[in-house]
This record gives structure tokens, sequence and C-alpha cells, in this order.
């Protein structure tokens, strides 16, 4: 099952001494966590259907062990995902996430968990894994990745270049908090377009509250 460790509690007191809680600089979010690669062929990332289909929400799905399969994957544009862990007792088999506490957005050093959500929207065509900014002037819009074709059953959402899951590491130890990660901010075209959002990219990550981030 996913782990769940809250490491800043204990850090709490320290970091109010030194007038951390309320906003952290991006190199104290760095400090606090790293990112380190997984395979990412171990991993699905995937629009499941809530009701009818006509909306959706992430899931990701991760293969620990070779004992059975987690999930199987048919077609394309879109492809469909079957998920085989819904179906037995997946302990010590597979991970899977479902909301904010499995994963979250991270660009570079900067661990956007606090300030970005992830949403799935439905298109007549596609359907599109979004990073969404929850307050002005923290980024822009982006695209995550895509199925490639309308569908309302799980989907296979395929990373858009740049875009890959990383796992969360805090002092050495490998977390079960999984990132939706990129190494930079993507560049944003003048006339915007799908996920880019009013205005620029930033230069410079955002500074990020030290609550909630674990």
């Amino acid at each position: 099952m996913i782990q769940t460790v809250r490491p800043l509690a204990a850090l709490a007191p320290l970091l109010a001494c030194m007038g951390w809680v309320a906003a952290a600089e991006p190199a104290a979010a760095q400090a606090l966590f790293q990112a380190v690669d997984v395979d990412q062929s171990t991993f699905v990332i995937v629009a499941a259907p809530i009701g009818d289909g006509s909306r959706a929400q992430l899931n990701i799905y991760e293969q620990r062990s070779a004992s059975r399969p987690c999930f199987s994957v048919q077609g394309s544009a879109p492809a469909v995902v079957n998920p085989l862990l819904a179906t037995f007792d997946f302990t010590g088999i597979c991970n899977r996430f479902i909301d904010g506490n499995g994963y979250s957005v991270r660009v570079g050093n900067s661990d956007l968990g606090t300030v970005y959500r992830l949403s799935v929207v439905k298109q007549a065509n596609d359907t599109l894994l979004m990073a969404l900014p929850t307050k002005a002037g923290t980024g822009p819009e982006m695209v995550v990745a895509r199925s490639a074709g309308p569908g309302s059953t799980f989907l296979l959402l395929v990373p858009e270049p740049g875009w890959k899951l990383m796992r969360r590491q805090f002092g050495g130890r490998v977390l079960g908090h999984v990132y939706v990660y990129r190494d930079s901010w993507p560049e944003v075209s003048p006339s915007g377009g799908p996920g880019s959002g009013p205005g620029a990219a930033p230069t410079q990550p955002p500074a990020v509250p030290v609550r909630g981030l674990w």
C-alpha cells in the first residue's frame, strides 16, 4: 500500500523559530525533499472515470513486483487501461496513487504541491492531464499528459515531452509519494495555446509554503 510519511511535523518547532513555516524560499523546499528517478515502465498514468465517464480523475498505478500484473494496456490513441489491481489484495505487489496525498507537481527544485493541482480535463477528441495553478501569479497552466483520443473508460495518459514521474526522497530515505516532474518551466508561446495559460512562464520558481508538503 502507499506509504505516508509526515516528516515536517517533527521539524515544525525548528522551522517556526527560523521563520520558515509561513513561506519558505525554494531553497528550503529543495533542502527538505529531493526527487529521485524511477523506472518509468513500471508506472501508468490513468484518467479514471467518474460516474458515467463524462468526468475523470487522475490515478497512477505502479507495478512493484512480478507476482501478478497490476494493470494491462490495450490499443492506442487512446489506449485503454484495465486496473487489475482492483481485483485482488495488491499489498506488496502494486501501488495505487489516487489523490494529492500520493502525488504532486514538481518543476526542477521546486515542490509545487501547495500551489499547483493536477486535474483531468475532458475534451471532445482528447483527455488532458493539466497542472493548474491554485493562485494568480504562481505560473502558467501546463499540459502534462494526454490520451490522444476520446473515451469514457480508464484511459492511458501519455506524458508530454519533458514530463515524467519521480519519487520523493527525504534525508536519503525514498518515500511513497511520487512527483509529476519536469526539469524546467515550459516556454509559453506569445499566442498562448492549450496549457500555456496567460502571461509568460516564470524564470524563477515561486516561493513555496513549507506546510502541506508531506
